[in-house]
């Protein structure tokens, strides 16, 4: 037993640090890629009311961002295409704001992010509490202790993106789902509907909770009257027994998305109070006119017209937008190969490289005593299995979550980061967790009454769980030594699996290793060096022109091989132009940097970009 105070001391002690490695290493990095549209559309969200950028991404996550914002005096150019007539000019419009419009791009990148990093220790306060409502203290400060030092969580926690909120996201969709179910009310319904609105306006992927709720309460709904309904004496009483309380659950889940759909019309009523509508009937037409679901993309753009409905529509634009794009695929270099039709194995590899191996071998060690406890069960019935669901549903909703989630992610050709898996990481530390504390504490009898069996009793408890507590704390602060030693290169983590960070880019680059965080770095050693010309082809947010001034000069691979001088490029960039081109994806022979390969860098900035010396 852990008592409260103590628990919750821990707790924050291990937020603090969290918290200081997020902002400290995010002090150095650049803007990486996606920020570049990002913030612009966060800043124009809150303070000019228009939904013209970015509509592809709900504007929740990008409102935390945009806040701090106003308050910088900021110069936000109205006048330029990429706003007046471009269609979602996200991209050229970041340029603008962040590079040429006499702005502090790196304050704005220092006070966007940190909002981000506030709602991370949110996140993680919210799962310690969770977990140890649940299954106790104990198991709540592990997932807590698995959340802050997973180097995945710290990278992504750290940039204005919408991948940690769509963590949390479902974090809360979930966790307030689970509660409602085990504790029927009208407040945790109306908690439940709050948090599923508030995740829809996080991320599009959430609406993947609709069937999941429906899945997991109909379950629920045969699990808690399982007893009951084997009490009956016919299979249409027990039917028409188990239909009238599905009947109420489904009654229940329209209250929870009416819920939702309030929080989300109003919010969207918001962001698109100054979007002109004509505008935004051209954007919709323009960005829905490949999806394959065309009677519905036609039905929202005449939907527009009724200005009453423009929140719910655009809402809608977004969803079909991203969900258009889900089916196209990236393209990703991975363990040798370039394509953008995705790889079956893409997830599963990313994930077993890109996570600490401490917590891959808790992993396993979980599953193990999961199973051999199945093994040693002595009731092995049908029954008996629907008991423990419903004894322990907490751990078999997020068994289900996570292996719908996986299975879409698999199957999905979007391929472009572990981060897309991150919805699942805190459910994975709550079972992982759970099943160690069990471990660690097993006694055979847990109301001992002969003598025999309070000595069994006391040599499990002060002799034969020495070993165990041993192995967990080793583990653990292999565990802690490990994300300190990462500092503060968390994005390019590699585990010894994957040939540890500076070896990673050979496996899987983008934004597992290389999402432009370096291009500061890459300043720092054109300083230090006294370089007066540097030839770049870089991939990300930032801005070469910004931060090298005359001394940069934009290159790549067709442009063939500089006679002499300094020459650096992205590791995502290099690593894609060599990888094999499989499955219908083909790359031109002047895009392949042949002239590259015989040379070996001599130095990097951070880990991500190559810089190179050539002799003449």
């Amino acid at each position: 037993m852990v008592h409260k105070r103590p628990a919750n001391t821990i707790a924050l002690i291990l937020l603090a640090l969290f918290f200081v490695l997020m902002l400290f290493s995010a002090l150095p990095e650049s803007a990486i890629m996606d920020e570049l549209a990002h913030i612009p559309a966060s800043y124009s969200y809150v303070a000019k009311q228009d939904y013209r950028l970015n509509p592809e991404h709900p504007p929740l996550a990008k409102d935390l961002a945009g806040i701090p914002l106003l308050f910088l005096n900021l110069n936000f150019p109205i006048d330029v295409s990429a706003w007046t007539t471009d269609i979602n000019g996200q991209w050229t419009m970041g340029s603008i704001f962040l590079y040429e419009a006499e702005n502090n791009p790196d304050s704005i990148l220092f006070w966007a992010r940190f909002p981000l990093m506030l709602l991370a220790l949110l996140f993680g306060w919210l799962l310690y509490r969770w977990a140890s409502g649940a299954y106790g203290g104990k198991v709540g400060l592990l997932s807590l202790f698995f959340f802050t030092t997973s180097p995945t969580i710290i990278a992504h926690a750290r940039y204005v993106t919408t991948d940690l909120a769509a963590a949390f996201a479902f974090f809360i969709g979930l966790a307030s789902f689970f509660t409602y179910l085990l504790s029927p009310s009208k407040k945790t319904l109306a908690l439940a509907g709050i948090a599923f609105g508030i995740a829809q306006l996080l991320k599009f992927s959430l609406i993947l909770l609709i069937p999941i709720y429906v899945v997991l309460g109909t379950l629920w709904v045969f699990l808690f009257h399982l007893d009951h309904m084997r009490a009956l004496p016919s299979f249409s009483k027990r039917l028409f027994h188990f239909l009238h309380h599905e009947i109420k659950l489904i009654g229940n889940l329209v209250l929870i998305g009416l819920i939702g759909v309030i929080i989300i019309y109003a919010v969207y009523a918001f962001h698109v109070w100054n979007y002109p509508e004509d505008m935004q009937i051209r954007d919709m037409t323009y960005n829905l006119e490949t999806v394959r679901f065309q009677p519905i993309a036609e039905t929202l753009i005449t939907l527009s017209d009724f200005p009453v409905l423009r929140p719910l529509t655009q809402y809608a634009h977004g969803l079909l937008m991203v969900i258009n794009r889900g089916t196209h695929g990236n393209t990703t270099y991975f363990l040798g190969e370039v394509t953008n039709n995705g790889w079956f194995h893409y997830f599963p590899t990313a994930y077993l490289l890109k996570e600490q191996l401490a917590l891959h071998i808790l992993t396993l060690l979980a599953i193990i005593l999961f199973l051999t406890a199945i093994v040693r069960s002595h009731e092995k019935t049908i029954f008996s299995l629907l008991e423990w669901m419903r004894d322990n549903f907490v751990i078999t909703g997020s068994i289900f979550f996570i292996v719908v989630y996986w299975a879409s992610s698999v199957a999905s050709p979007l391929n472009i980061g572990v981060r897309h898996v991150l919805p699942t990481f805190p459910f994975i530390f709550l079972i992982i967790s759970r099943e160690i504390i069990r471990w660690t504490h097993h006694v055979t009898f847990t109301d001992p009454r002969t003598l025999k069996e309070w000595l069994i009793s006391l040599y499990e408890l002060a002799i034969k769980r020495i070993p165990k507590f041993i192995f967990i704390a080793a583990t653990l602060v292999w565990m802690g030594i490990t994300t300190l030693l990462a500092f503060p290169h968390y994005l390019p983590y590699y585990n010894v699996l994957g040939g540890g960070t500076e070896h990673g880019y050979q496996y899987i680059t983008d934004s597992n290793y290389d999402w432009g965080q370096d291009l500061k770095r890459l300043k720092t050693f054109v300083d230090e060096n006294s370089i007066e010309h540097i030839r770049l082809n870089y991939f990300g947010g930032g801005s070469p022109r910004y931060y090298l001034g005359n001394t940069y000069e934009e290159w790549y691979s067709a442009k063939g091989e500089p006679e002499e001088g300094w020459f650096a490029v992205s590791a995502t960039l290099r690593q894609g132009s060599w990888g094999t081109p499989i499955r219908g994806w083909e790359t031109k022979p002047e895009d392949s940097y042949s002239w590259l390969r015989d040379k070996e860098p001599v130095a990097r900035a951070g880990y991500s970009i190559f810089i190179y010396n050539l002799a003449p």
